[in-house]
């Protein structure tokens, strides 16, 4: 897993899929989705998952029209594929990831 930092998303995406995490440290909900995507990471290291701290990337978020948290964004070589809102199990998330 890795933070965005002062890059551009575009420029840390990953070829295959890529995970981004739409977090706040003060969030639980984030918290307990964070825990299910590093346990994912175990079963499948070839994912690639970038977190965005939505209180350091305000204007990402705001240029993503992000209301609410955890949001996360799957992309597939490059292109959003789909997007959801909330926490989700790392077995919900598999799901979503089959039928990519």
């Amino acid at each position: 897993m890795e933070f965005l930092s002062g890059q551009n998303l575009e420029d840390v995406l990953g070829e295959d899929i890529t995970i981004v995490d739409y977090f706040a440290n003060w969030c639980g909900p984030c918290q307990m989705l964070s825990l299910e995507l590093e346990d994912l990471l175990t079963r499948d290291n070839s994912i690639k998952i970038i977190k965005v701290d939505t209180d350091k990337h305000q204007e990402l978020s705001r240029e993503k029209g992000i209301m609410s948290i955890p949001f996360v964004e799957i992309y597939k070589n490059k292109k959003i594929a789909t997007t959801f809102l909330g926490f989700k199990t790392k077995e919900e998330i598999e799901e979503i990831l089959k039928g990519l």
